[in-house]
């Protein structure tokens, strides 16, 4: 181990304990699922700012810079977790650990936050109609864009630098596949200050707590409006959507919250890395398949744009 002012400079990211054969598999299946959440997210980035009509509506606004948003979040730590699959070699320089730790929960913050602002789209859309179109301009849907990504990455500045500026004078192994707090608060040297763990927690708390409210009296008032003044069969539709809105919230916070709203409390490091796995690989892969390729809408102007392509090719080898 390197060491600077007492300070470990290199992590060994431990991964995943398994044989050859497991780890060429594992290796294969998350390039394939790394490979299909980018192919998706791209897609649906493509489509809406392809098709004018998509363009101007406040909640494809939103959804394309969430897919956006995805491709940050899941590039963060799957190809790191790729690589250290596919090379034996699993240092990590203490810098770009660090960075990681960042960087990922300043996306994971931001998500929260852009979910949070699709829940506030569907709320107005629903129980206010009538002022749906003045409040949710485009203007309004990129001020709420911003104020996402400012606010999620301005949430961890504060705990990550006060842990950063921690010692840590051995063992420089972490059991995880990436740079996440629990494993990394564990290599601390004692005694641990109350500082960066209570500021960690605290901004957990209110941003996983917050928005997590915020998006369930949202959904509440939602469900409420249309059992009230909804026909039967536009009540099942409206029904339909917004299950699926309820399933990436479930997705979003259901996995971490566990985790993270209490990181300093012990828990097997299978069960961590499982529920980390699910998080950071699957839910990006699954999220535009939820909230919008199953999309009629979408499927429409998908269609639409294959036909269009197919007639251009038919016309040139016509030519």
């Amino acid at each position: 181990m390197e060491f600077t002012n007492g300070t470990v400079q290199e992590f060994i990211l431990v991964g995943f304990k398994v044989g050859q054969l497991q780890r060429l598999l594992l290796l294969t299946f998350f390039t394939i699922l790394y490979m299909l959440a980018i192919v998706e997210n791209i897609t649906i980035i493509t489509l809406v700012h392809l098709d004018t009509h998509l363009s101007r509506l406040p909640m494809y606004i939103l959804l394309s810079n969430f897919s956006w948003l995805e491709i940050c979040y899941v590039s963060t730590t799957v190809p790191r977790m790729l690589l250290d699959l596919a090379l034996s070699n699993k240092f990590i320089s203490f810098s770009s650990c660090f960075l990681q730790f960042y960087v990922f929960f300043s996306l994971g913050s931001t998500e929260a936050f852009f979910v949070s602002s699709m829940a506030l789209d569907r709320y107005l859309a629903i129980c206010h109609p009538l002022r749906y179109p003045q409040i949710m301009s485009p203007n309004f849907c990129y001020i709420l864009v911003t104020a996402s990504w400012v606010l999620g990455f301005l949430a961890y500045i504060v705990p990550v630098t006060l842990i950063s500026k921690m010692s840590f004078c051995g063992p420089n192994i972490i059991d995880h596949f990436l740079c996440d707090p629990g494993p990394i608060l564990a290599l601390v040297c004692p005694p641990l200050p109350k500082a960066p763990l209570v500021s960690l927690i605290f901004m957990d708390v209110v941003v996983i707590l917050g928005n997590i409210v915020f998006a369930v009296l949202s959904y509440s008032s939602v469900i409420v409006t249309l059992m009230k003044n909804s026909s039967k069969g536009n009540r099942l539709k409206s029904f339909s959507t917004i299950s699926f809105h309820l399933l990436v919230v479930t997705l979003l916070y259901g996995p971490p919250a566990g985790l993270y709203v209490n990181p300093g409390r012990e828990t097997d490091s299978n069960v961590i890395k499982t529920v980390t796995l699910f998080y950071t690989a699957l839910t990006p892969f699954l999220n535009p398949l939820i909230y919008c390729l199953r999309n009629d809408q979408v499927k429409e102007v998908l269609f639409r744009l294959w036909r269009r392509k197919t007639v251009f090719l038919k016309r040139k080898v016509t030519v």
